[in-house]
């Protein structure tokens, strides 16, 4: 069953992927794909806030990516599945919607199968399973060290 939002992530992908590979603007490519392949404007919408929110936060996600899979030289991992994390990545770190973090690792595995290698849904889940892994302790310490000073939980 598809996930709500499913096209709008594919399309925030796609829009992503053709504008590295390109070295085109991403709200170029954006409007030209808008223009040529509607999507409904829930859809458009979120696709759109996603494009916009990985490249404002490309660096911080980069970097968070670097140190979560530091084997792979982001150079190294092919430009589907860094572009894959990148907005899985913003989703889960910098997105406030309420999007479980299962649901965006469970999409950005489906993109995986779909447009990446055989090795690329292992890699982007095991990357995204660290990330909130990592997230799911952070909340747990910053809990318990703000229930320590007897702040508000």
């Amino acid at each position: 069953m598809a996930s709500f939002h499913h096209k709008g992530r594919i399309r925030a992908f796609e829009v992503l992927f053709e504008a590295e590979f390109a070295l085109a603007a991403a709200a170029t490519v954006l409007q030209r794909r808008q223009a040529g392949e509607p999507l409904g404007s829930g859809d458009a919408a979120f696709a759109e806030d996603l494009i916009r929110g990985v490249v404002a936060h490309r660096a911080e996600i980069d970097t968070r990516l670097q140190k979560v899979a530091p084997d792979w030289p982001l150079a190294d991992v092919s430009a589907i599945d860094r572009t894959i994390l990148r907005v899985a990545l913003y989703e889960l770190l910098f997105n406030n919607a309420a999007v479980p973090s299962a649901a965006v690792i469970n999409e950005a595995v489906e993109i995986a199968k779909r447009y990446g290698s055989d090795a690329s849904r292992r890699f982007v889940n095991g990357v995204l399973g660290t990330v909130s892994r990592e997230r799911i302790t952070q909340r747990g310490s910053s809990t318990t060290e703000t229930e320590e000073v007897g702040g508000p939980v």
